[in-house]
């Protein structure tokens, strides 16, 4: 079988500023949230910025850019994803005027992009909120939230017309329920949060999201937004409809941010949750206009699913440390408990299209493993991560099959950390992504060479030939 994707179909990679760039205090740039999270999403974070803080240098992309971006060229890539740091544009965050260093470094990495013909597409906020703004107004708890948010998008909408058509307002939104530092700059301890100050929180996302949607289009409309969410298959362990009913409403969990932003309005089952919990949302009819200003497409993010029991203690628990949940029997898992399912990406894929029916892009997919940089080159490469290659082609077969069988509109697929970078969930170098092998370790020695992998090869042919030699 041919697995030949549509002739327009989007191939690239994916990368986030905190997680690569390094350069936390160069040219102007004040601190973000992740210059405090020196162990990723696992330990509470530091009131100073330590130095033992991997993503402080992360694989300096902030120097090596041109470089990286001719690999990926080199690949084939059509399109690249990579976020801009808020606190680059504008320091503090709540600044009148932008920084005009910070600016141009991000002129000079989209011209590079052009300069190869892949398309940027910009990630706003991925995780990684103005410290300032954290520490001051509390995160997104604040409502003042909307206006600095708005007038840092306006920045860039306006700088990069003509430039740039795809914008993703916020990264993986539905992790505010898990990680509300990481996804909402929220200082205070996620053990001292109520669902009412959680839902307000999410309230002022999907406000300023709608805003930029709306502003997008009136700057240039041929600008596409689209929101995004941490993408989860929930299975209920068993036929037993307890099970079954727990993993619908885990799944009202994760799709409830999906579903304002995409349908304009709150959904029955968030709104008698709310009335149940006596949640009521400090708010305005304008604002609830403006949640009408949906986005053009559904991105996403996809590593795993999960089994739902409604009494979890009956079986063994999930290792993975991005979401809960009970062992699959059925699957084998990652070396840090991820459960790989490739078909969960075609049922995702399914899921999402036949509730919105608008366009998706999965702007996330990956393996994490630990890489052996061999001493010398074998055919051309330096790394044989043949799991890699496995993982990917399977939950790439699983997508064609979504769009050619299911009918799917399926924009592109950025796969994550296209380049070794710095883990989000723990701060390792050592749980590597990437086509391209970057010469660092986990205590921050090493070369920063660059060394092209096994899986750089194959997706440079997967790219090339439009799927066509996907195994």
């Amino acid at each position: 079988m041919d697995y030949i994707f549509p002739k327009n179909f989007l191939w690239g990679g994916a990368v986030a500023a905190n997680q690569c760039e390094g350069a936390w205090n160069e040219d102007g740039k004040l601190d973000s949230i992740q210059d405090h999270m020196p162990f990723g999403i696992v330990k509470e974070p530091t009131e100073n910025v330590p130095k033992e803080n991997l993503k402080l240098k992360g694989i300096d992309f902030y120097h090596h850019y041109k470089e990286d971006i001719a690999l990926f060229a080199q690949m084939g890539f059509k399109i690249f994803r990579f976020s801009i740091a808020w606190s680059r544009v504008f320091p503090r965050g709540d600044e009148e005027f932008p920084n005009e260093k910070g600016l141009s470094f991000y002129d000079q990495v989209i011209d590079e992009c052009l300069k190869y013909n892949i398309e940027p597409m910009v990630t706003i906020s991925h995780y990684e909120t103005p410290f300032y703004l954290s520490k001051k107004y509390d995160g997104w708890k604040s409502h003042e939230m909307i206006e600095f948010y708005v007038r840092y998008a306006k920045v860039l909408l306006n700088r990069y017309k003509g430039k740039v058509r795809y914008w993703i307002t916020f990264n993986e939104m539905n992790s505010l329920w898990n990680f509300p530092l990481m996804g909402a700059g929220i200082w205070t301890p996620s053990s001292q949060l109520s669902k009412q100050e959680l839902y307000q929180t999410a309230h002022h996302e999907f406000i300023a999201s709608s805003k930029v949607v709306k502003l997008a289009h009136e700057i240039d409309p041929s600008n596409k937004v689209g929101c995004m969410i941490l993408g989860l298959a929930n299975y209920p362990r068993t036929a037993n409809p307890d099970d079954v009913m727990a993993a619908l409403n885990e799944d009202h969990r994760g799709l409830f941010f999906a579903d304002v932003l995409m349908r304009g309005y709150y959904p029955s089952y968030a709104l008698k949750e709310m009335k149940r919990y006596k949640i009521e949302l400090k708010t305005s009819k304008e604002e609830l206009e403006t949640l009408q200003n949906t986005c053009d497409f559904l991105s996403f993010s996809y590593y795993m699913s999960k089994c739902i029991a409604k009494d979890a203690s009956l079986y063994e628990e999930g290792k993975g440390n991005l979401t809960t949940g009970v062992k699959n029997p059925y699957l084998k898992e990652s070396e840090w408990g991820w459960a790989i399912d490739p078909q969960g990406l075609r049922y995702l894929l399914n899921t999402y299209y036949e509730r919105y029916q608008k366009p998706l892009f999965i702007v996330e997919n990956g393996l994490g493993a630990k890489d052996v940089l061999m001493e010398e080159s074998v055919n051309g490469w330096y790394v044989d991560d043949i799991y890699r290659i496995n993982y990917l082609n399977n939950h790439l077969k699983e997508v064609w099959k979504a769009i050619e069988i299911d009918g799917v509109d399926c924009l592109g697929y950025t796969a994550w950390g296209c380049i070794d970078l710095v883990s989000a969930s723990t701060a390792q170098m050592s749980k590597r992504y990437g086509f391209i092998y970057v010469d660092r370790n986990d205590d921050g020695s090493g070369t920063l060479k660059r060394y092209k992998k096994r899986s750089f090869f194959w997706y440079k042919d997967i790219i090339s030939s439009n799927g066509k030699l996907l195994k």
